[in-house]
């Protein structure tokens, strides 16, 4: 599995991941975007799932201090993925929770994703 980060623009972060997703990479993401929100202030996160094959089953998922302690920070979350990850990866997101909006599009919809983030 490979989760990376890339500063896009602004304040806009682009966060690929591909293949089956464990908390140990999750929780390496979350400490760049820990430093890039204590830096820059809020964020926009672009989620990019190509290849993505879920989570870790064997992981423990539910350690929410990030979103507890950075969770205000994040204006808005854009998931792109196939379909068939639309509603897990909103649960995931945490989307219900949020104040944040989180729109969920399908690959072909990449370019309306990013208009959204910056809308």
């Amino acid at each position: 599995m490979s989760m990376t980060v890339r500063h896009e623009r602004d304040h806009v972060y682009r966060v690929e991941v591909q293949g089956l997703l464990r908390t140990s990479e999750f929780e390496r993401c979350q400490a760049v975007l820990r430093a890039e929100i204590d830096r820059g202030g809020p964020v926009r996160l672009l989620f990019v799932l190509d290849g993505f094959e879920g989570w870790e089953p064997s992981d423990d998922w539910r350690d929410l201090s990030f979103y507890v302690s950075h969770g205000a920070a994040i204006e808005r979350i854009a998931i792109v993925g196939d379909e068939r990850w639309r509603t897990e990866s909103l649960m995931f997101a945490s989307a219900d929770l949020r104040k944040a909006p989180v729109e969920f599009f399908t690959p072909d919809r990449l370019t309306g994703a990013r208009y959204w983030l910056s809308a």
